[in-house]
């Protein structure tokens, strides 16, 4: 007894210094220091976060105040023992309601009964301190695992759909702060340097370098201009922007993913009953050891052996590993829209790709020119690139690369005529120059040659696209696009195959197409001129010979496909996050998380087998020692507790392991 009272002495000595210091600290500059003393430092601070903001209310802390009061006397005069014993049922008073619900479902032999009928025969039997400092001590845990559970998950949440009390608006050139709530569509926000972006909408005026690292996971600011999207919830770190309103409040894509990771709570709760079966499974073992306790030895080794809790802790643990993870994944830009999954992705055994927009970039690259009159190719180029200036589309964008790329200088047009569907006509140098396709050639009446067939055929059989280039109405010649393969793919695709899994292509193209591209990468099978709404019945195909699958598309034409496999996910981005069909979305629109994904499951997988195994252990510990060693109450309750705080330190190995990433928002 008096080893456990110098026990929960010291720890409340440790947190009320700890306390003062860190009171202290917090009123200074920061200087930099050590690597080791920032880690031990961000260890305490989740401790102290998590324990000293669990909640006070003032009535039943005096309540309790005054049972321990009641208790000690009755400890010290057996006169009032009777009083201190109620004292102590008062405050094992959530012990007895957990058993009344359990009983009212026809759950008779539960860890709740159990622990209510320990804590009734620990003070029937005049162990009225050991009692009241188990119960203290578990209800004291209960509340600190809930508060952790509900910090992780508002810390969660918050990431995203934080917002300004006020923004500024512009008004008739004029700059005024208003609240954010009146914020409307259309509206032009003003955001400076340093500043939250408070909106999602489009760029009408200024520069800035944003960092968006909270969606995206990006590491790097991107360059924002004129016409280019920005989200809420990312942050202008250069620049000054004037920001056409798109959505702003709870339609923003930051709050639409908060409402999304708030959803993971049916998830928590499932764990949690998951947790209470694994323990209520292991209750006949454990009152089978305190039943041969009682015959064998004492009333106290039966008590002392059913203090053993087998698998009593996963209720809890499972649930905070679960948020930390889902928090960690959000700063990989990695947004998990269904918890389930994190089970599900350690079963994948196959891969399939949709080939466009997902193995592929939007942006093609130019493989071929074919001259058809006197102009050379770099002449072609410059004219080319000249009539795309200033043009944003993907072809026009490859265009201007190429020409980047052999340092030609463009030429100013002097017009230009841009026809949606067919191409763009300019006047530059004195010459017209049509840039399109085949279709907008005609349109000009420009005359194609006859040998021009074979060219189309051969494209069209390698999946390539051709762009037109005509010079004062005659036919220049062509520049022949084929797709980008994104440069991180060959690497993931070996990734993949080093982790035992199979590969897939589904692709719309022919045949010729689809086999390079699985070729290039290394990809074992593949599926070509597959219509969209085949997609799924293929995922269906490889789910019904027992595999386990993994779809990735970029979210458009592939929603049906998405929601047949076990896993699926989307390369769509934040754009679209809210409203994607994908259980797993990749916010900065690029594979390279993939190679996180599923490096931080097998760290989940990890940590909840070593939940389990510090949930069960102690007990098991604590069973043999009450046989072998002849614990007793005082030494078997001291293994339960730190058992729990072992198990609660091995919830916290995420936040430990991942500290940069939690601690640089």
């Amino acid at each position: 007894m008096l080893i456990e009272l110098a026990i929960l002495g010291s720890t409340v000595a440790w947190l009320g210094v700890s306390t003062k210091k860190r009171k202290t600290s917090d009123t200074k500059k920061t200087t930099s220091s050590p690597t080791g003393k920032k880690l031990l430092k961000d260890v305490q601070d989740v401790v102290l976060d998590q324990s000293l903001s669990v909640p006070k209310k003032r009535k039943s802390l005096l309540l309790s105040t005054a049972a321990i009061s009641t208790v000690l006397l009755g400890i010290n005069f057996p006169s009032l023992y009777l009083f201190g014993s109620l004292a102590a049922f008062y405050l094992a008073r959530h012990f007895f309601y957990a058993t009344w619900q359990d009983l009212k479902q026809g759950r008779y032999i539960t860890v709740y009964a159990m622990s209510s009928a320990l804590a009734i025969s620990m003070i029937l039997t005049g162990n009225l301190l050991l009692a009241t400092l188990g119960i203290l001590a578990s209800d004291f845990m209960v509340k600190l695992v809930k508060r952790t559970e509900e910090n992780s998950q508002k810390h969660l949440v918050n990431i995203f759909s934080e917002q300004p009390s006020h923004v500024w608006l512009e008004k008739q050139g004029i700059e005024i702060q208003v609240p954010f709530d009146n914020v409307q569509k259309n509206d032009i926000v003003v955001v400076h340097a340093g500043e939250i972006i408070p909106v999602d909408g489009v760029i009408q005026q200024g520069i800035a370098s944003i960092d968006q690292h909270v969606l995206t996971g990006e590491s790097q600011a991107v360059e924002k201009n004129i016409g280019d999207e920005v989200f809420a919830a990312t942050l202008a770190l250069t620049g000054r922007i004037h920001i056409k309103v798109n959505t702003a409040g709870n339609e923003t894509v930051a709050a639409k993913i908060g409402d999304i990771l708030n959803n993971t709570k049916s998830y928590k709760e499932n764990l949690t009953l998951r947790g209470k079966q694994i323990a209520d499974g292991l209750l006949p073992v454990e009152l089978g050891a305190g039943g041969l306790a009682l015959a064998l030895i004492s009333p106290t080794a039966a008590m002392a052996a059913l203090w053993s809790g087998l698998g009593y802790r996963m209720m809890v643990y499972g649930p905070i590993s679960v948020l930390n993870y889902l928090q960690i994944f959000s700063r990989q830009g990695i947004l998990i829209k269904d918890g389930r999954v994190l089970e599900s992705l350690h079963e994948v055994d196959t891969v399939i790709f949709d080939k466009t927009g997902t193995l592929t970039l939007e942006q093609p690259t130019i493989s071929h020119t074919h001259l058809f009159s006197t102009y050379d190719a770099t002449e072609l180029l410059t004219y080319a690139a000249s009539a795309e200036y200033r043009q944003t589309h993907p072809i026009a964008k490859a265009i201007l690369d190429k020409a980047n790329e052999h340092e030609i200088t463009l030429l100013t047009p002097d017009s230009t005529y841009y026809v949606v569907g067919y191409g763009i006509k300019v006047q530059v140098a004195q010459k017209l120059i049509c840039v399109g396709s085949a279709r907008f050639m005609q349109r000009e009446n420009i005359v194609l040659p006859s040998n021009i067939t074979e060219i189309q055929h051969q494209a069209e059989q390698q999946g390539h696209s051709l762009i037109y280039v005509a010079i004062d109405d005659e036919l220049a010649g062509i520049l022949e696009m084929q797709p980008s393969i994104r440069p991180e793919a060959k690497a993931l695709i070996d990734y993949l195959h080093q982790r035992g899994l199979s590969t897939y292509i589904i692709s719309g193209d022919h045949e010729q197409p689809t086999r390079n591209i699985a070729n290039q990468l290394g990809v074992q099978h593949y599926f070509a001129e597959t219509l969209p709404e085949h997609k799924a019945d293929l995922v269906k195909q490889l789910r019904d010979e027992g595999k386990f699958v993994c779809f990735i598309g970029d979210g458009i034409n592939d929603a049906i496909a998405l929601k047949s496999a076990q896993v699926s996910i989307s390369m769509k981005g934040a754009s679209s996050a809210a409203t994607d069909t994908a259980q797993i979305i990749f916010m900065n629109g690029s594979l390279t998380p993939l190679f996180k994904l599923f490096e931080l499951t097998d760290d989940f997988e990890k940590n909840m087998n070593h939940n389990l195994f510090l949930s069960i252990a102690p007990g098991i510990l604590n069973i043999g020692g009450v046989y072998v060693l002849h614990f007793g109450l005082a030494t078997s309750m001291s293994i339960f507790y730190l058992g729990s705080v072992a198990g609660l330190a091995n919830t916290l190995l995420p936040f430990i392991k991942h500290h940069n990433e939690l601690t640089s928002s």
